[in-house]
């Protein structure tokens, strides 16, 4: 659903656990909780128990820093923590160690932006701000949060390093929303600070509100794909409360992934309410230049620049090498493919680039899983193109080895299992011509008025053969055929 009028005004604070680091921001718990049982990764530290001090982790500052240089941010060189004061259960100190941007303080870093594609057109997100917290507690229900007669608490979470990415109120549309995530996730990847395909590994609050209206902030989407329906729906509910007459509230609600509604949870808390003030156990942290700049040489190529090189390299569109990279593993697989057979050009390197964006992609969508997580290999790939190359099978038949070789089976063990490869006897595509021309005089009746019949011809002979027969032979016999039989009527 797109915004109409410019009328949808979205915001989004994108909440990243810094998975990738292997101790939690304040103390040395270890960060790998995840298949774990509940409240074993803990120590005094990370359930704030009385007397306990945090010590900042070094390498959190290292790592946030290569993201602010990723965004293009502007550095902050001297921060410090603040306490965002708030009861709840999965906040055992009774508050969060955070930043705040005011009052004297500074996010970790400010501005910087990322560049969407949305119906074909390029639009620079601007962002407010990236900054460090901890991670509460994860807070476990029976069900439905809505109707869960009880809460869970695992400390195991509380402590885990997070790092806030929050846009500016410009983005438009869900569709937007979707895409600004996409390249974020993107950009993630490549920096190496974090592994977003974990559970609960990101999360997403979402601000929206119709121009002139309240606000409302769907709370903790725990994936990027159900942001845009979280967004949708709220769009939806916001306008239709309206055309009713009534006043939206400024509340926070909770995305049900489940009935694909929000639900409201509490009236929105206002700024004052968290009673700011700095973290008297931290003492505030400096960074000078020279760490900037060792941290900047060492950052990996971004997608934005290695898809400048491959349009360079292997004369791809700039459509197909900004989709490519998007996947840090689908284009090292790409680059590992194409560089390893070196009788591949052009029209090797856009086939290529098509398996990858779409036959195995979708594969990968479907299933769920990621392109490093089977057994498929480059050289499947360049193989197949290969075989189709030299004529030995058909694009068509290509499609269909999809499933076995991303179980780690090569295309000659498929071909030689299958038995399926492209028909060039010509003795054999005549017979199923003559056959085809036979069964179907009305479509032959038809080819005398519109050649275009042709085609339904052909298409019979395919299948038949189940796509194996060869297309130009296939062609260059039916239209003999079809000029002989022409003749003989006359």
């Amino acid at each position: 659903m797109s915004s109409q009028n410019n009328d949808v005004i979205i915001g989004l604070e994108v909440h990243i656990q810094l998975t990738n680091l292997k101790t939690k921001l304040f103390c040395s718990c270890s960060t790998n909780y995840r298949g774990t049982e509940p409240n074993t990764f803990v120590c005094p530290i990370c359930i704030g128990l009385p007397g306990s001090l945090p010590v900042v982790n070094k390498k959190v500052v290292e790592f946030a820093t290569r993201l602010a240089l990723a965004l293009d941010c502007k550095i902050n060189h001297k921060f410090w923590f603040f306490r965002k004061n708030y009861h709840y259960p999965d906040l055992p100190k009774g508050f969060q160690i955070t930043q705040y941007n005011k009052a004297g303080g500074k996010a970790f870093a400010d501005g910087g932006k990322i560049t969407v594609r949305v119906n074909n057109h390029k639009k620079e997100v601007m962002l407010n701000r990236i900054h460090l917290e901890e991670d509460p507690a994860r807070l476990v229900h029976k069900g439905n949060i809505a109707i869960s007669p009880f809460t869970l608490v695992d400390y195991n979470r509380s402590g885990v390093c997070l790092i806030e990415i929050v846009s500016k109120p410009v983005i438009d549309s869900p569709e937007e929303a979707r895409e600004f995530l996409k390249q974020l996730k993107s950009i993630v990847q490549y920096t190496g600070i974090s592994d977003l395909d974990l559970q609960g590994s990101v999360r997403v609050d979402a601000n929206i509100s119709i121009k002139g209206n309240e606000r409302s902030e769907v709370k903790n989407i725990n994936s990027f794909k159900e942001v845009e329906r979280a967004l949708s729906y709220e769009i939806v509910r916001q306008k239709n409360a309206l055309k009713r007459g009534k006043v939206l509230i400024q509340e926070t609600r909770h995305w049900d992934d489940k009935r694909k509604i929000t639900i409201s949870l509490r009236s929105k808390e206002f700024e004052a309410d968290y009673r700011y003030f700095p973290e008297q156990d931290l003492v505030p942290l400096e960074i000078d230049n020279i760490f900037i700049q060792k941290v900047k040489e060492k950052l990996p190529e971004m997608p934005n620049e290695r898809a400048l090189r491959l349009r360079r390299e292997y004369m791809l569109s700039e459509f197909d090498s900004e989709n490519l990279v998007l996947d840090k593993e689908i284009a090292d697989f790409y680059e590992n493919g194409a560089n390893s057979d070196p009788s591949f050009g052009y029209e090797e390197y856009k086939q290529y680039c098509n398996w990858l964006m779409n036959n195995i992609s979708g594969w990968l969508n479907e299933n769920n899983t990621t392109i490093n997580n089977t057994k498929l290999t480059p050289k499947h790939v360049v193989d197949l193109i290969k075989n189709i190359r030299n004529g030995k099978i058909t694009t068509k038949i290509a499609k269909t080895y999809i499933d076995e070789m991303m179980k780690g089976t090569s295309v000659s063990q498929i071909i030689k299992k299958k038995g399926k490869k492209r028909i060039y006897d010509e003795k054999i595509i005549e017979k199923l011509c003559r056959d085809v021309i036979e069964e179907n005089p009305n479509i032959v009746k038809d080819f005398r008025k519109n050649l275009k019949a042709l085609e339904a011809l052909i298409g019979r002979v395919m299948a038949k053969t189940k796509g194996q027969a060869d297309a130009k032979i296939t062609r260059e016999v039916m239209l003999e055929l079809l000029e002989k039989s022409k003749k003989v009527e006359k």
